[in-house]
């Protein structure tokens, strides 16, 4: 084994004089947030929400406020965005009556946007600038039901975009089309270098690689516990509950359905033994309608008191519905720190 510092020169990338971050080898992050602001405001400023519907009139304002972060990191053209934003939006309305038409003004606050909850619709919370009369409650309830979707959908599209790397998805874009045309005018290859890329080929035909837009989560843990213990808490929705702090159901039947962490995963259980197996269909509820992933866990007790628990998780989408490309890792992420170790450190079954 090399010395610390004295590494094999061909595994290491070296900083460059002229600073240049070659093929985005390093990650190079970005800050978005300026970005996010004229995204945002230009998603959300200026709907129609109501036209006269009913003697209403309602309509978004302006973006008011964005605080918070937000950036993507980039390597090798992979995309990791990350924000924490809250925002305020203003609206205006006009709502006929017997003394004429009355204007109310409000806001729609959205307290927290993250990444972490991609996949989900966040909070939006509306309320009125003034008092609170018949009138400006009747403008306030229409834009918490007509409003609310509108303003939730536009956000749905700025977290699509933060997924295929906000401000810097051009660029992205720029450097991968001078590379795709410089293929296309490639001379074609003289015949003695043409048996060059059969290896690769057949090397992945005989792994059984994932399909395309489509990946395999594959991990193994150990804890110190029977298998029949740590069975029996995956399929125990009460201790689910307590060691995930969410809502769970779970069936213990072959053919019966399960909801984890609060309704974001369902599935349909395939094949249970006790101790041994738990294999499952799985999916989030972001991911595109009636796609699910293959789950196996399969549970061995090499000596008593020690549990290896090897986890496959096939088909899992790159992408969910909304365009976020972080599915994988987030899946994988969630197996890890919020279902394995939280176990050790609840039942203390911790290595």
């Amino acid at each position: 084994m090399a010395k610390y510092g004295e590494g094999d020169k061909r595994w290491i990338v070296e900083e460059r004089a002229d600073g240049t971050n070659v093929h985005n080898w390093h990650w190079a992050e970005r800050d978005c947030l300026e970005w996010s602001r004229g995204r945002l405001s230009a998603l959300l400023a200026g709907l129609t929400v109501l036209d006269g519907e009913g003697g209403l009139t309602l309509r978004t304002v302006a973006l008011d406020k964005l605080d918070g972060e937000a950036y993507v990191n980039i390597r090798k053209g992979k995309v990791i965005p990350g924000y924490e934003l809250s925002l305020t939006l203003s609206w205006e309305a006009e709502v006929a009556s017997e003394s004429g038409a009355v204007k109310v003004t409000g806001a729609a606050e959205v307290p927290y946007l993250a990444d972490e909850n991609a996949d989900e619709d966040p909070d939006l919370r509306v309320t009125i600038r003034g008092d609170e009369t018949p009138l400006a409650r009747r403008a306030k309830d229409a834009f918490f039901a007509r409003g609310k979707p509108l303003v939730l959908e536009k956000i749905r599209e700025f977290v699509a975009a933060m997924a295929k790397g906000g401000p810097a998805k051009d660029e992205l874009e720029s450097k991968k089309t001078p590379a795709k045309a410089a293929a296309g005018a490639a001379p074609a290859a003289k015949k003695e270098d043409a048996p060059a890329p059969a290896p690769a080929v057949k090397e992945k035909k005989a792994k059984g690689k994932d399909k395309e837009g489509f990946k395999t989560i594959e991990m193994t843990e150990k804890f110190y516990c029977r298998a029949k213990d740590i069975y029996e808490i995956l399929m125990d929705e009460n201790r689910w509950k307590g060691f995930t702090q969410s809502n769970a159901r779970i069936s213990r039947e072959v053919g019966g359905e399960f909801i984890l962490f609060d309704g974001s995963i369902t599935g349909v259980n395939e094949e249970l033994q006790e101790g041994k197996l738990i294999a499952q269909k799985w999916r989030f509820g972001s991911w595109p309608d009636g796609l699910y992933s293959s789950v196996r866990l399969v549970f061995d007790e090499p000596e008593s008191g020690v549990t290896i628990i090897k986890l496959k998780q096939t088909d899992v989408p790159e992408e969910d519905k909304y365009g976020n490309s972080t599915v994988v890792e987030n899946t994988e992420r969630g197996w890890r720190e919020l279902i394995f170790q939280r176990i050790r450190g609840v039942f203390g079954f911790g290595i």
